[in-house]
């Protein structure tokens, strides 16, 4: 198994954590109203809550929960919309929380001439919340999905509420270096075969790639590995998308993006996991110079590229303020 593999795509994790990490931290106040958790939400509850949204990209998969304004929630790769089930946990009680599967990642179905580029991403997730009836959004975002989240605000500015970011793409880190073996290998077509590798030896998936992007890798569990590897390579055609999801992402997708990001007002907070080898604290810093309407970074100690679902009540807690929840 490609160890350089592993260290990107380690997208697996616990389903909450406790307000001990929030306290850990430099920057932490005391806890708003709201942040608990109502339920905790498995494998087994988020696959019976899956919907599909029928729409001219294919059939989109989704979950949503809670009524009110809507949240969406754009995950990492290889992850799906699961990535979240923390945060909705906390949140659908002052949210309309939805979190889709990406082209060519998680359970969404797309045919073979569909492309499935970060641009062809943004304009499926305009169609997408149309069919929900969602005109504006309050986006989180993690990875591979920050980089939609920032061509979809500079798209569709008047859709965006306000913007979450966590540890993801710049301008100047699209591709991260860390991601080109990755890209290799799909180039090569031997990338879904190394991901089907998770489901056939998960302990080893835990102790080669789980270190890379959690903090506590040992805590994952066979039934996140299987939710996240199992759609990715459960026939040709999704290995096919699943390989041209990652060709997709050179050349750099946020190309020339900087300059209308500077032209944006939306409030955008950035929270970024303080160990990450792959998207490091100078891209948090080069967001906040570069939104004109940032409020600013809180760095988490410890975490990695995905430690949004080891800590979901820092999400939580973040978003509150964001959003102006009490």
């Amino acid at each position: 198994m490609n160890h350089r593999f592993f260290l990107k795509f380690a997208g697996i994790a616990l389903a909450a954590s406790t307000l001990g990490a929030c306290a850990s931290h430099p920057e932490s106040h005391s806890t708003p109203a709201g942040v608990s958790a109502a339920q905790v939400t498995d494998a087994a509850a988020w696959r019976a809550a899956r919907r599909f949204a029928p729409l001219s990209f294919g059939k989109i998969a989704y979950v949503e929960r809670g009524s009110g304004d809507a949240a969406l929630f754009l995950h990492g790769a290889p992850l799906n919309g699961f990535q979240w089930r923390g945060a909705f946990d906390r949140l659908c009680n002052v949210r309309r929380c939805i979190a889709p599967d990406f082209m060519g990642l998680g359970y969404s179905e797309v045919p073979a001439s569909q492309p499935v580029a970060a641009s062809d991403q943004v304009d499926m997730l305009a169609a997408f919340l149309d069919s929900l009836g969602v005109s504006q959004v309050d986006i989180v975002a993690s990875d591979s999905g920050g980089a939609v989240a920032q061509l979809f605000l500079v798209k569709y500015p008047q859709r965006v509420k306000s913007l979450l970011l966590t540890n993801c793409d710049t301008e100047p880190n699209s591709p991260p270096p860390m991601v080109m073996p990755v890209i290799e290998m799909s180039r090569a077509g031997t990338l879904a075969a190394s991901t089907e590798e998770w489901l056939t030896n998960p302990d080893k998936a835990r102790a080669t790639f789980g270190a890379g992007v959690f903090e506590h890798p040992s805590q994952l569990t066979n039934e996140i590995i299987e939710t996240y590897a199992a759609p990715m390579v459960s026939s040709p055609l999704r290995r096919e998308k699943y390989h041209a999801f990652h060709l997709a992402l050179t050349p750099n997708p946020l190309a020339g993006i900087e300059a209308k990001l500077k032209r944006t007002h939306v409030p955008v907070r950035i929270v970024w996991g303080a160990s990450d080898a792959i998207f490091p604290v100078a891209d948090a810093h080069y967001l906040d110079r570069t939104f004109p309407g940032s409020q600013g970074i809180r760095f988490v100690p410890g975490g990695k590229l995905f430690f949004q679902e080891e800590n979901p009540d820092i999400i939580a807690e973040e978003a509150l303020r964001l959003w102006k929840v009490n």
